[in-house]
């Protein structure tokens, strides 16, 4: 059975609609602060410091520092918004959503037996590691180029994919078919594409051997409208284990099990007036993408806090890449619309009715380090501080033998992101004041596809006494290069994302 892959899709774009591209391996390399509300005010600097369920999810030693059994449960309100510029063309889209993002559970042990162990804990905790919930709508005129070269790279073929023999277009069905012949299907039977007849064949342009093709499109300017609208999340259940001895160093470990689910409906329209003539030429095109992707993976992390002193704590964390299993399902729909200067023909439709469901594939992330140190002012709070490293350009697409050359480029792409995170706690009796700061550089070596994010935090919280109750405000902000189609059309929207994030969290101990 043949595998609905093209190298091609793999090795190209940055934000490509198909299956097992470099984006999938980087949308479940990033992960966000989206826990606690207490750790959310911090920016998630809780390296060092623990006593927070989702702190053990940085470390996996701070789950000892609890005092006593707790439950937590978090919700969170996820406002997006991306504004682009096309060609000098501003637009913007908004998304919003509510989400439960955080549950969880510690029960602490205390050891009563004269040992050096102290105390053990263990935990269960569920959190989004990312919410996927965007919208982004582009417009604007195109100088030169048209949606036409989308399907005329896969038709033609390059030094990736083999050019696509027009024999298999016309006696197989679409799903028959490998990904790169799909896409010159869809662009053939909408007439967007015409066959060249072969030079030993002149004039007939049903010979099955024909392998080139050109466009039904005329030079000139074109109108684009584009929009996507993604929802989804990825998520982690760890399974946490950790010890006190001789109360200065604690260490921990965690088994996590990563859940992931994403969507992308995206909807592109074309439109020229550069037929003037009584020929006929493609006047309007239509492509719509569905694409789910679902799936599960496996980490685990190891880390340790070492108390200094009363005061001064310092913690280290590694972190094992992700094994992530996914499955892609697409569907695609094309129409286009010819005429001449006279007149339009009835619109030409291609909808294979079909969703197509990928061969699973795995995408493995990178694996990350974290250093963290807090200083402890007495019962009045802290100041604390992470420093995190990631490699991106060990992320991998496997099996290896299929995505060679997407992992080769992903290599030449990418880069390592260092990650900054600073947060601090004042209390005032029963109240808490929080603020944090976090600063994350570019994965890409070449900014200008993703820019250096900055985010903001704040908060508060209150102590009932065995029940807490606390809220979080965060924003962030990153410039991005948005490219609608990972071939042929791959003009660049220079966009920039704001995500603004409230959170309340309801503690219990037990």
């Amino acid at each position: 059975m043949k595998k609905y892959i093209s190298i091609l899709s793999i090795i190209l774009g940055t934000s490509a609609i198909q299956a097992q591209d470099i984006n999938d391996a980087l949308r479940y390399s990033q992960t966000e602060p989206l826990g606690t509300a207490r750790f959310r005010a911090l920016s998630g600097a809780f390296g060092a410091l623990g006593g927070d369920l989702s702190a053990v999810s940085i470390n996996p030693a701070g789950s000892v520092i609890f005092k006593n059994n707790q439950v937590a449960f978090t919700l969170s309100n996820y406002a997006s918004k991306n504004n682009n510029n096309y060609f000098g063309s501003r637009n913007s889209d908004s998304y919003n959503s509510f989400d439960l993002n955080q549950a969880g559970g510690v029960f602490v042990f205390e050891n009563n037996n004269h040992s050096d162990w102290k105390k053990f804990a263990l935990s269960l905790n569920y959190e989004n590691q990312n919410n996927f919930d965007s919208s982004i709508y582009i417009s604007g005129i195109n100088p030169s180029n048209s949606i036409d070269k989308y399907f005329l790279a896969y038709a033609n073929g390059n030094a990736y994919t083999n050019s696509v023999q027009l024999g298999n277009l016309q006696n197989y069905y679409f799903d028959e078919l490998y990904f790169n012949e799909q896409q010159a299907y869809l662009g053939y039977n909408a007439y967007i594409i015409d066959p060249i007849p072969l030079d030993t064949d002149p004039g007939n342009y049903d010979n099955p051997n024909i392998n080139q093709y050109t466009s039904a499109v005329l030079p000139g300017n074109f109108t684009h409208q584009y929009s996507a609208e993604t929802t989804g999340y990825n998520g982690k259940l760890s399974f946490n284990a950790a010890a006190n001895y001789q109360d200065k160093l604690m260490i921990g470990i965690n088994l996590n099990s990563h859940f992931s689910d994403y969507t992308k409906y995206s909807s592109f329209f074309e439109s020229n007036d550069n037929n003037t003539t009584t020929d006929t030429y493609v006047k309007r095109i239509y492509f719509d993408n569905d694409l789910h992707t679902y799936g599960n993976g496996f980490s685990f992390q190891i880390g340790a806090i070492l108390k200094l002193d009363d005061q001064f704590r310092v913690g280290a964390t590694y972190e094992s890449p992700t094994w992530h299993k996914l499955t892609d399902e697409l569907i695609q729909r094309v129409a286009a619309v010819s005429g001449n200067n006279t007149g339009e023909l009835p619109v030409d439709r291609v909808e294979p009715g079909i969703v197509m469901v990928f061969e699973p594939y795995t995408i493995q992330t990178p694996g990350k380090l974290t250093a963290s140190a807090a200083y402890i002012f007495d019962k009045q709070g802290f100041l604390s501080v992470d420093f995190s490293s990631k490699d991106y350009s060990t992320m991998r697409l496997k099996p290896k033998s299929d995505y060679r050359d997407g992992n080769m480029l992903i290599e030449d792409l990418f880069t390592t992101s260092n990650e900054l995170r600073i947060g601090g706690e004042y209390k005032i009796e029963k109240w808490s004041l929080r603020g944090g700061f976090r600063y994350e550089s570019s994965p890409y070596k070449n900014e200008a596809l993703m820019g250096d994010l900055k985010g903001y935090s704040g908060g508060i919280g209150y102590n009932f006494g065995g029940t807490k109750l606390d809220l979080a405000y965060a924003t962030s902000k990153r410039d991005y290069g948005y490219q609608m189609f990972s071939t042929g059309l791959t003009d660049r929207a220079n966009s920039t994302l704001k995500n603004n994030n409230v959170t309340v969290s309801l503690s219990f101990e037990l």
